[in-house]
C-alpha cells in the first residue's frame, strides 16, 4: 500500500476547522505573540552568545560552542538530591522555581555554552487538550489516545496561560546567564509528538499511527496539522520569553523509512519552520532526528539553520553530504565519556576537525545517558574551551578537512 502525500492537507482537513470561538481565540494569540516580539530584538552580532554566531554560520569564530542534550538531569547528584525531594516529574518540570533550578545546575557545574530549558516534549500537550500521566514504570500515558475524527475536532488552539511556567522560567533564566551562553529552548516535531498522542504513550512498534497513514489519513493530516500550528506558537512564545536558539526534536521521524518521512513529518517541520523564519528570523533552528543517517539531505530542505547528526553518522561524511550552506550539531557517541578522559579528548578532536572549522556546535549525537561520570561531562567542557580552530585547521590540513559544498 502507497502512503498518502501530505501535499493536500488544506483539503483534507476541511472537516476538522474549529468552530468560530476557537477561530477567534486563535487570531487573538497571534495577534498577542506578534505584538510582543519586538521586546527581544536581537543584539549586534559581536554581542551575542558564541552559540548562536556558530549555529548563523559567522566566519571567524575562535572555536566551537558545545552543549549536551539532557544537559540537566538524573546524571547528576544534585539532580538525584532535589529529585528526591520533589519526586514527581510533571512537578519539576512544570515549576517556575524547580525549572530555573535544574536548568542551572549544569552551567554552574561545567559552563557550557549553552543552556536548555528543562521541560519536556510533551509539555504542551494539556495546554491543546491533550491531558497526560508519566508513569514510573511506562513513561508518560494518555488515556484516551487520539485516532478519530471527532478526537480531533475536539483539540483546541494552544492556550498559552496554561504554559505560564515556561515563559517565565525563560525570562529568569536570561536574566541569570546574562549574556554568558545562549539560552536554548525545543519543542518537538508535529510528527514525534503525534506518536505519543496515537499512540497513547511510548511505543517499539508504531503500529497505530503507522496504519493510520493509510486507514484514517485525513484524521492523521487534521492531527498533524493542528499540532504544527500550536507547535508554532510554543516555539513564538518561548522566543518572546528569552530563548535564543531553538532544536525541534522530531526524536521519533527516523522510525519511518526516509519517503515515508517526506509525506507525514517533513511538510509540517516545514510548516513550522517557513513561520518562525517569517515571525522570528533573527532566531536559529537545530533539526534532530534520532537514526538520521538516511534523512540528512531531507532534513536540510526543511529549511532549518543547524542539521544535529546522530552519533552513529560519521561527521566527515554528513559534512560532505549537507555542504557549506548549513550547520552541523554534534555528534560524540554519549558512550565516550565512559571512556578514559584521553580517549574521550581525542574523540571530541576527530569530531570537530571532521565538522570544518565553521557552523558547528560541539554535541552528543544523543542525550546524555544515566550514570555518567559528572567528571567525564567536565573534561567534555574543559577540551572544548582549549580548542582553536586557528591551531586545529592549518595549511593543507585545513584544506583537506573543509566541508564539500
Amino acid at each position: 500500500m502507497l502512503y498518502p502525500t501530505a501535499s493536500s492537507t488544506a483539503a483534507a482537513v476541511a472537516f476538522l476547522s474549529p468552530a468560530p470561538s476557537s477561530s477567534s481565540y486563535s487570531r487573538r494569540q497571534r495577534s498577542r505573540l506578534r505584538s510582543t516580539s519586538a521586546a527581544l530584538s536581537p543584539p549586534a552580532s559581536s554581542e551575542e552568545p558564541l552559540l548562536v554566531r556558530a549555529a548563523r554560520g559567522e566566519d571567524g569564530l575562535p572555536r566551537p560552542p558545545a552543549w549536551m542534550m539532557r544537559q540537566a538531569g538524573r546524571y547528576m547528584a544534585e539532580y538525584q538530591a532535589l529529585a528526591k525531594r520533589h519526586p514527581s516529574f510533571r512537578e519539576r518540570s512544570e515549576t517556575t522555581d524547580l525549572i530555573v533550578e535544574i536548568t542551572l545546575q549544569p552551567w554552574r557545574a561545567f559552563a557550557p555554552d549553552g543552556v536548555i530549558l528543562f521541560s519536556d516534549i510533551l509539555t504542551p500537550l494539556p495546554a491543546i487538550g491533550v491531558p497526560f500521566d508519566i508513569s514510573d514504570s511506562k513513561g508518560p500515558v494518555i488515556q484516551s489516545p487520539v485516532r478519530s475524527e471527532e478526537q480531533v475536532r475536539e483539540l483546541v488552539p494552544i492556550d498559552l496561560d496554561k504554559l505560564h511556567f515556561v515563559g517565565q522560567s525563560l525570562r529568569i533564566l536570561r536574566n541569570e546567564i546574562d549574556g554568558k551562553a545562549a539560552l536554548l529552548g525545543f519543542v518537538g516535531a508535529p510528527w514525534t509528538i503525534a506518536t505519543y498522542v496515537v499512540e497513547g504513550g511510548m511505543t517499539n512498534t508504531y503500529t497505530n499511527i503507522k496504519s493510520m497513514c493509510y486507514t484514517a489519513p485525513n484524521v492523521l493530516r487534521g492531527l498533524l496539522s493542528h499540532l504544527a500550528q500550536a507547535i508554532s506558537d510554543y516555539i513564538i512564545y518561548q522566543v518572546n520569553s528569552g530563548a535564543q536558539c531553538i532544536q525541534i526534536f522530531d526524536s521519533w521521524g527516523g522510525q519511518l523509512p526516509p519517503h515515508v518521512w517526506e509525506q507525514w513529518s517533513k511538510p509540517y517541520i516545514k510548516q513550522i519552520v517557513s513561520r518562525i523564519k517569517k515571525e522570528c528570523p533573527h532566531v536559529p533552528l537545530v533539526l534532530y532526528i534520532n537514526g538520521n543517517g538516511g534523512l540528512l539531505e531531507r532534513m536540510k530542505d526543511t529549511g532549518v539553520d543547524v542539521i544535529g547528526l546522530d552519533w552513529t553518522v560519521d561527521m566527515a561524511d554528513g559534512r560532505r553530504r549537507l555542504g557549506n550552506g548549513i550547520g552541523v550539531q554534534g555528534n560524540v557517541d554519549p558512550a565516550f565519556l565512559f571512556s578514559p578522559l584521553p580517549v574521550l579528548t581525542d574523540e571530541i578532536h576527530r569530531v570537530v576537525k571532521s565538522a570544518g572549522p565553521k557552523g558547528h556546535i560541539l554535541n552528543l549525537g544523543h542525550g546524555v545517558l544515566q550514570k555518567t561520570p559528572e567528571e567525564a561531562v567536565a573534561h567534555f567542557f574543559d577540551v572544548t574551551r582549549s580548542l582553536r580552530y586557528d591551531t586545529l585547521f592549518q595549511g593543507s590540513v585545513a584544506e583537506e578537512l573543509q566541508p564539500v559544498a
